[in-house]
């Protein structure tokens, strides 16, 4: 048997029910309910957090796949799409069967959908929502008349307005005079009512198509040298850029392709540190992989695409009309196509007092320059795991021995009093307080000391410049 289960999305300070099942709707929860309101009156319901986000990229997708069935596809949000199927029914063999193709195509991807098809986008739209239903040509009137006056999209204080005054269906409004309907309830029922009538048109936008980054150059003679390779990639890429600057995007992964004249084809895969669109500059990055590709009897084709794209608005120049941090993005660039640039790392500061999580590595490709690398005291230049040393009392030792070294300690700076964060259970801080010393040895060791007041213990974690 299916279990209750809704979404639930945080509103305010309230967590909230976005959407739910039919098991969950029986068990009388609804939608907008509060999540605590909903455990209390179904205490097996299973709720999980709601991603607007993932959904809305996933209707998008759903809108593309669903151009099998007619060229005209737009979005109904936030859960629906609309169809014109003007024109593409015959091509099915009839509006039954177009519909019965779309529910075995949906249930074969797993999905449950509410299907409804009317002369008019309104009428479809509730006979949709209000359970699955077909309108016969010139019936619409007919088939909307017992539908509830919410499956006309009216706001829902409207909606409930008309129910408190008897008005349950769209037929008990249609019965009424018009001047009535509109003084009452304003032009906003009227243009409802003529949309889901077919009085006033109601256009389907379809989703625009996304626009394609990649360009072909096919050439009357092959060619095998780098540098006519080059030559070509240069005019494709100069035109490639322009169409990423008109829509204020850059390339992070760019391919090219070869084709050879025996039909094989070699690929130079260019990944740039940081989105880019100065064709100047991504040029040079593919002399290499161009040098690298086996041009075999001869190249006769180039194509060139953009692979991941990201927003790129204007960038401010320096004074020498290059970008300030060009030449750090380049190397990494360089760099990162010989050992990959996951590989090229860069330390990122951390909200945390704690010496070894107040910082962070990530590739330095996929983050920006960290600021605010701040500390109450000075911090070492390297930091290791802590090394325990033989000392006792909380002063710094004269004497001990680190490494199979003996330190003798010339001058000692501190202590510098560090407490564990609690929240964060952290094995290595199980002994408690931490007491640092910066510690100046005579053999020109400069070292970073803690003691442990609450276990008694010494221990070096540091070393400085």
């Amino acid at each position: 048997m299916e279990a209750p289960f809704a979404l639930s999305l945080r509103q305010g300070n309230a967590l909230r029910l976005h959407d739910l099942n039919a098991a969950a709707e029986r068990a009388g929860l609804h939608r907008g309910m509060s999540h605590a309101d909903a455990r209390a009156f179904c205490p097996a319901l299973i709720s999980r957090p709601a991603d607007p986000a993932g959904d809305a990229r996933f209707l998008h997708a759903l809108a593309r796949w669903a151009t099998r069935w007619c060229p005209w596809v737009g979005l109904e949000a936030p859960d629906g799409l609309v169809l014109d199927v003007t024109g593409a029914t015959h091509l099915w063999g009839g509006e039954g069967e177009m519909l019965a193709d779309m529910r075995q195509r949906f249930a074969r991807a797993g999905l449950t959908p509410r299907l409804g098809l009317a002369d008019t986008r309104g009428a479809a739209w509730a006979l949709a929502h209000t359970g699955e239903g077909v309108a016969a040509p010139g019936e619409t009137a007919a088939a909307l008349a017992p539908l509830p006056v919410a499956a006309l999209r009216l706001p829902p204080e409207m909606a409930i307005t008309a129910e408190r005054l008897g008005l349950r269906t769209i037929g008990d409004l249609a019965t009424l005079p018009r001047a009535a309907l509109a003084r009452r309830f304003g032009p906003e029922m009227m243009r409802r009512l003529d949309q889901a009538s077919g009085a006033l048109t109601e256009e389907i936008s379809p989703l625009p198509e996304a626009p394609r980054f990649a360009l072909r150059l096919t050439l009357p003679e092959p060619i095998g040298l780098a540098e006519d390779v080059m030559a070509g990639a240069e005019r494709l890429l100069g035109v490639l850029c322009e169409r990423l600057g008109a829509q204020d995007k850059g390339a992070r992964v760019l391919r090219l392709t070869l084709r050879r004249v025996d039909q094989a084809a070699s690929q130079v895969e260019l990944r740039l540190a940081a989105p880019m669109r100065d064709a100047r500059r991504i040029l040079p990055l593919f002399r290499r992989g161009v040098e690298e590709a086996d041009a075999g009897f001869g190249i006769d084709q180039l194509r060139l695409e953009a692979l991941d794209l990201a927003p790129l608005g204007a960038r401010q120049t320096g004074p020498g009309g290059a970008l300030p941090q060009a030449d750090l993005e380049d190397l990494i660039t360089r760099i990162g196509h010989r050992i990959g640039l996951e590989n090229i790392l860069r330390a990122l500061p951390a909200d945390s007092h704690i010496p070894e999580r107040a910082f962070q590595i990530a590739p330095a490709a996929f983050s920006t320059p960290g600021h605010g690398w701040t500390a109450p005291r000075p911090r070492p230049i390297r930091l290791f795991a802590p090394e325990p040393i033989e000392a006792a009392g909380p002063t710094p030792p004269r004497r001990f021995r680190w490494r199979r070294m003996q330190m003798t300690t010339a001058r000692a700076t501190g202590p510098e009093r560090i407490a564990p964060e609690w929240w964060l259970p952290d094995d290595h801080w199980a002994r408690g307080l931490r007491d640092y010393w910066r510690i100046e040895t005579r053999e020109g060791r400069r070292l970073w000391l803690y003691h442990t007041p609450q276990s008694p213990g010494w221990f070096v974690q540091g070393e400085f410049a």
